[in-house]
């Protein structure tokens, strides 16, 4: 069977649910959703993914011979992370900086705090090491070895096998930290993070708390990819960055895979938009857990300095803005006012209509007004897995929450406005979520496409849209598992970044030249993309902006103060340019679906089949709600709201005053109903 013939997955083992995406032996696309954690019924979540598209029976093994690729997103490190369940670590560092992590910027996390709460640290203990190079690279104290193994011996005695190399200048003088990885190799480690090769770049600080981040999660991951590996022996293994590329099984390391999951669905969101006609997009995820969202305008946008869950990271990643509200966010009436999460169901209990004890969520409130039929869900809900959702007992739970708020506000509602108040907050804090990447930064949302996806996005698209001033909005066919589809679409990519720390002067062209040549380091075939960045800054400021490298100098800086005026307001022409670093990435281009155009059989006067019609609460009444079947769809047709489009993934909601068309790629697209 040649590779033609075969099956390829894609998968993203997403917090709540894990999507698979698989692209059949006949290029057929199947997809399929299932929760992530259901230990009654399997062990993982992609693996029962794959035999349930190919269905294989649980007591067979998978005939890995008829599958060409496995390509994934994961939240194995990532809820690790979260959790502070990572191996066990020691940092070695210079002598006399043990607390410089600890201490770090200074920052204070809430500033107006009286009692300053830091995050934990991730490593347990610390090695200082006798060993300096100054500025220069002038050694002025070499490695004790003896004392280092000595240390080290000591640590490893007590089951630590996770280390951290930090040192001083070590981003450009590497010898110390490789005579340090040598020893620590030999006592036994088998997690050796390198800070010159997690993050090579200025700045002890974010570049041992990278290092730290590698060393912490890098095992996890291992573990994880060595399970996967086993089940799948022989197959092709490639995973998500956060960067945007995919990487294969062996190269994916713990500092790579935070955003995992989600950098797929910024691909996903992006490749689509395109074949859609759409090149200004705000991409909107919406899970069960947590919402993702992103800006695009011709190109990935990255940040080199990040922060998620209290660890600072240092290495190229998408610049996604997550916040806690997904489908699973828990509603909650605290006395004075509604809130929406940041606490999540999860997938176990989940939301109260999953039948495992749950308390009222986002999704719930859906229920609630009719948005979400549970007859056109998934009958996997309930301890056995064999259930339709349970509208009764979202009923039960709002008619209790409504007259707990009438007893204590004396405001008389019913339990649909109730859950209409609590979907107000929901939208408001997505919305939010969008401003901050895009009309924060000088963007006119006015000009954007939403793009929409994930499990829950399109149940409130309309409603983020309207908070937003968005007329436009992108659905595509897979948009509740856009994420996994994105990974399958995604390329190969390797991004590097060394510091320069030198003022942009016509002399320093041809040592950049030179640099960046040099991150290439290995032969590169004919269908390799190579992009060329720089990360410039105002001389005395730490805000860096990332600009296409140019042989002439005034482009660039034109370039700069472009990007510095629209994000910032303002420009500084008195002050010199720095190169603070350089980025180098590589991208080859992998074989993806195709996307057919579709043919339209029905006449152009007939609309699609209305399978029902359901009663809705929207704008603060009741309407008669006409269901449609996504399958039934076909090139221009055209449904005006109110309306739900219901498929396999994901329920798709038409608020009164908009409409949907469909394209020749069978891509949604929504539009205000101008009056």
């Amino acid at each position: 069977m040649n590779s033609k013939q075969r099956w390829q997955f894609y998968i993203d083992r997403g917090g709540t649910f894990t999507d698979i995406v698989g692209k059949t032996p006949q290029n057929k696309i199947i997809v399929h959703k299932l929760l992530s954690e259901n230990p009654e019924q399997y062990q993982d979540a992609p693996i029962q993914g794959i035999r349930d598209l190919m269905g294989i029976a649980p007591n067979q093994p998978i005939p890995t011979a008829q599958i060409e690729v496995v390509k994934m997103g994961t939240t194995v490190a990532t809820n690790a992370l979260l959790e502070r369940k990572g191996d066990r670590v020691v940092l070695l560092i210079n002598r006399g900086f043990k607390d410089a992590l600890r201490i770090g910027y200074q920052n204070r996390p809430d500033i107006f705090a009286r009692e300053i709460i830091l995050p934990s640290m991730l490593y347990e203990t610390v090695v200082e090491i006798d060993a300096r190079y100054d500025a220069q690279g002038n050694e002025l104290q070499p490695v004790d070895t003896h004392q280092v193994r000595q240390d080290l011996r000591a640590v490893y005695e007590t089951g630590i096998s996770s280390c951290a190399i930090v040192l001083l200048h070590g981003y450009r003088y590497t010898n110390h930290e490789l005579q340090v990885a040598q020893i620590a190799e030999s006592v036994g480690f088998t997690q050796i993070s390198i800070s010159h090769r997690v993050s090579p770049l200025i700045k002890l600080v974010s570049r041992g708390d990278t290092t730290v981040v590698d060393a912490y999660l890098t095992p996890i991951l291992r573990r994880y990819i060595d399970r996967i590996t086993h089940q799948l022996p022989d197959t092709p293994l490639m995973f998500m960055k956060s960067d945007g590329g995919l990487a294969n099984g062996d190269n994916f390391q713990g500092k790579d895979s935070i955003l995992s999951g989600p950098a797929g669905g910024i691909v996903g969101a992006v490749q689509t938009s395109q074949k859609a006609g759409f090149n200004r997009i705000v991409t909107f995820d919406m899970g069960g857990t947590s919402t993702d969202v992103a800006h695009y305008a011709g190109e990935y946008e990255r940040e080199l300095d990040s922060e998620i869950a209290g660890a600072r990271m240092r290495v190229p990643v998408l610049a996604i803005h997550t916040i806690a509200a997904g489908g699973g966010s828990i509603l909650t009436f605290d006395g004075l006012s509604y809130r929406v999460g940041p606490e999540s169901g999860g997938s176990n209990p989940g939301p109260a209509c999953y039948r495992r004890g749950g308390e009222l969520t986002v999704t719930d409130a859906n229920v609630m007004l009719g948005k979400i039929q549970p007859q056109y869900f998934p009958v996997v809900f309930g301890q056995d897995g064999n259930q339709s959702l349970d509208r009764e007992i979202v009923k039960s739970k709002f008619q209790q929450l409504t007259a707990k708020i009438t007893a204590t506000t004396g405001n008389h509602l019913t339990p649909e406005q109730v859950a209409s108040g609590f979907m107000a907050i929901a939208v408001a804090n997505m919305a939010n979520a969008l401003k901050k990447i895009s009309l924060q930064r000088g963007y006119d949302l006015s000009l954007y496409t939403l793009c929409c996806f994930g499990g829950a996005g399109a149940q409130v698209a309309c409603l983020v849209a309207d908070n937003l001033g968005i007329s436009k909005i992108l659905i595509h066919p897979y948009a509740g598992v856009l994420s996994a589809y994105g990974i399958g679409l995604a390329d190969v990519r390797s991004t590097k970044v060394m510091s320069v720390e030198e003022t942009l002067t016509p002399e320093i062209m041809p040592q950049l030249k030179s640099l960046l040549a040099s991150l290439i380091n290995t032969e590169i075939s004919s269908d390799t993309a190579v992009i060329n960045k720089v990360n410039l800054k105002y001389i005395g400021t730490d805000s860096t902006l990332n600009i296409d490298f140019n042989t002439d100098i005034a482009i660039m800086e034109q370039n700069f103060t472009n990007k510095h005026k629209t994000q910032y307001g303002f420009i500084q022409p008195e002050k010199e340019l720095v190169i603070e670093s350089v980025t180098v990435e590589l991208v080859q281009k992998m074989d993806t679906p195709e996307e057919a155009i579709i043919d339209r059989t029905r006449p152009l006067n007939e609309p699609p089949t209305v399978i029902e019609t359901v009663p809705m609460f929207a704008a603060d009444s009741w309407h008669d709600a006409q269901v449609y079947c996504r399958e039934n769809l076909q090139p221009h047709d055209c449904i005006k709201g109110a309306a739900i489009i219901v498929e396999e993934i994901s329920t798709i909601i038409i608020e009164p005053d908009w409409q949907a068309t469909v394209n020749d790629h069978n891509y949604l697209i929504l539009e205000q109903i101008s009056h």
